[in-house]
């Protein structure tokens, strides 16, 4: 039962960590963060963890189960209340750095415990159950944010849900672990179990131990486990683990922005990467305990871990299927199951070797070590990878609204000129060209600009000279005798003979006088057409075109100075109308962030690919370390190794009989 609580509660305060995990591109758009100060934050964030798995070596002196309570109350407080109340990103963070510190003391507490609830044959299994506790807490995050998250998301602040979820189950768990978790008695714990026959001996000797006996194990722990079977073995999984803790902080990230995933289908994924992990954790464990032995199976694994991240990372750049990732992910995270499991017990019974009593001790040398790294990966992520801020940042609404909007921007791409063309021209001027019907618009365009211009200019000239045309006609085929008439200021002076040739001239009888009585009357307006004659020659040829605008004159006024950009337009007046439609918003964000969102998305691939490389190297630096662990390659060797431990205790009993 303890050993089921202590799983359970290692599971849920690594939910409660991984859980921001699953809304990261969510969060960092609105609590305005750069993914260089997410990176640093979640670096510093495991530096803070670091030096809580140190101090958590004090559970060798004060106890495991207190720590693991304590920090399931505290988590779940944070993650419940705390942290989705946050609004910006420095209160936001420094409330995660509270987290991370206390998972940190977990990260060893519950290790040693599990220690403490298990003997030696049976420690591949229990740490194949503790070590499920991390992936099935990535496991719960993805499925959680997988069914709860939806395709698309509208809501600025939806990214606190998935804490608030978290944050009650953290409190249920926490108060489970307070009524319920207990643990062993220093004399019990500090001793070394190989198998469940040594429980009589070791309960045996610890009621032979005294205070000093204890004090004089627990004496300078440092010193006794800083060996390098150890540190290098600390480093090196750390090192295998880049890629896991990849997975943890940034795989929403990279499947989002590499491949185009939602946020959704990022942590569906996880499902996959995380579910096998678990299988292989646990299936492993039970493996390793039959066959007794660990490093075959870190070498399997190791190596199938190695493989698929080869294929797993050349697939960035190109456009691979969900299924074919699942799948990558799938045997990937098999393989570090398969390595890590078996891994996990090992070191422990590397650290019994040296001091059964400093389990806690060689599990935060292991921690501290594990967090520096994970430390030191985060720093170096961002300088690696530096094209995410502009791709969370802006690459969803680029994408959103160049697909949205894609038939107007392809138009504005292909017609800059119409664009500037309709930009310049006001929407009251355009309002205006709309208004007047098309044959109006189509004579207008016949009309040279020139003639327009003269025809404007004598306007009233032209309807002069249609008023008066009959009296111009007589004028124009008799202009010696009008000279002569001219010449006579006074009508009254005409000699009768003159005259009455100029009524002659005009049609004669009362025709000719109403004639010469109308030019008589408008001797000024009929002598301004004639001293236009010359100009309204040049519009004479326009005349049908002139009298169809003349209704229209004071809107083509209006319009005149942009008749160039009009015309320009003209074609294309559906493709603008679609163009005017378009949010005023889109062109100048597509204009500020686009270019960058474009420069991003072409390096991102080749960036991963080398950090994926990297991680490749920290997997081969692990197999090449395993021969520093104990245990045995061959299972017959461990078996013969047990039935002499074995033999050693049954002397060991009957010593203890005989001296009772």
């Amino acid at each position: 039962m303890y050993l089921a609580i202590t799983v359970l509660a290692t599971i849920t305060l690594y939910y409660e960590l991984y859980v921001g995990g699953s809304v990261t591109t969510l969060y960092l758009v609105n609590l305005h963060m750069s993914f260089t100060f997410f990176s640093l934050t979640v670096a510093f964030g495991a530096l803070i963890g670091a030096f809580g798995s140190l101090g958590a070596g004090l559970g060798d002196r004060f106890g495991r189960a207190n720590m693991v309570v304590f920090g399931l109350f505290f988590t779940g407080i944070f993650t419940l209340f705390v942290i989705p109340a946050m609004t910006s990103k420095w209160p936001f963070t420094i409330s995660t750095f509270v987290v991370s510190f206390v998972e940190g003391v977990c990260l060893v507490a519950t290790p040693a415990l599990i220690r403490d609830f298990s003997p030696q044959v049976g420690r591949a299994t229990a740490m194949g159950f503790w070590t499920s506790g991390p992936v099935v807490g990535s496991l719960i995050v993805a499925v959680v944010g997988s069914a709860t998250i939806p395709a698309v998301v509208t809501n600025p602040r939806f990214w606190t849900h998935e804490f608030i979820i978290c944050g009650i189950v953290g409190l249920i768990v926490w108060v489970i672990a307070f009524f319920l978790l207990r643990e062993l008695s220093p004399a019990l714990r500090d001793q070394l179990m190989v198998t469940l026959h040594d429980r009589a001996l070791i309960e045996a000797k610890a009621k032979g131990l005294s205070e000093s006996d204890i004090e004089a194990a627990l004496r300078r722990p440092f010193q006794q486990l800083l060996k390098p079977d150890i540190i290098i073995s600390a480093i090196a999984v750390s090192i295998m683990l880049l890629i896991y803790y990849t997975a943890v902080g940034f795989a929403v990230i990279y499947l989002t922005t590499v491949f185009g995933f939602s946020v959704k289908n990022a942590n569906g994924l996880g499902n996959w990467n995380w579910g096998f992990n678990v299988i292989a954790v646990i299936l492993v464990g039970f493996i390793s305990d039959y066959f007794r032995v660990r490093k075959p199976f870190m070498v399997f694994g190791g190596v199938l871990a190695a493989v698929m991240t080869v294929i797993y990372l050349e697939q960035a750049g190109h456009h691979p299927g969900y299924y074919t990732l699942a799948i990558m992910l799938a045997l990937l995270a098999f393989g570090l199951g398969i390595a890590y499991t078996p891994w996990m017990a090992s070191y422990t019974e590397t650290v019994e070797a040296r001091n059964p009593a400093l389990t806690a001790t060689g599990l935060a040398i292991w921690g501290w070590i594990i967090r520096i790294v994970v430390f030191l990966a985060y720093l170096l992520i961002p300088v690696v990878i530096n094209t995410v801020t502009p791709l969370v940042n802006y690459g969803s609404t680029v994408q959103t609204y160049a697909t949205t909007y894609s038939s107007e921007i392809a138009f504005a791409t292909a017609h800059p000129d119409v664009v500037a063309a309709a930009q310049k021209v006001p929407p009251s001027v355009i309002a205006t060209a709309q208004s007047i019907p098309p044959n109006v618009l189509a004579a207008a365009q016949q009309i040279p600009p020139t003639v327009l211009a003269t025809a404007q200019a004598n306007a009233t000239q032209l309807a002069n000279a249609q008023k008066f045309a009959p009296e111009l006609r007589v004028i124009q085929a008799n202009p010696a005798l009008f000279t002569k008439l001219a010449s006579y200021s006074n009508p009254a002076t005409i000699p009768p003979a003159l005259l009455a040739q100029a009524i002659k001239a005009a049609g004669g009888g009362a025709q000719g006088i109403k004639i010469l009585t109308t030019i008589s009357a408008n001797k000024a307006a009929i002598a301004g057409v004639i001293a236009a004659a010359p100009a309204l020659q040049t519009v004479a040829p326009y005349a049908t075109q002139l009298q169809t605008i003349a209704p229209y004159s004071t809107q083509l006024t209006t319009i005149a100075p942009y008749s160039a950009d009009l015309a320009k337009m003209a074609p294309y007046s559906a493709q603008l109308t679609a163009l005017s439609k378009v949010p005023p918003g889109v062109f100048p964000y597509l204009q500020a962030h686009a270019a960058a969102v474009q420069q991003a998305a072409a390096k991102t691939a080749s960036q991963w690919k080398t950090w994926y490389w990297i991680c490749f190297g920290g997997i081969i630096v692990f197999l090449l370390s395993i021969p520093l662990l104990r245990g045995r390659w061959r299972p017959r060797d461990a078996k013969r190794d047990e039935a002499e431990h074995e033999a050693m205790v049954d002397a060991e009993l009957a010593k203890l009989k005989a001296s009772a």
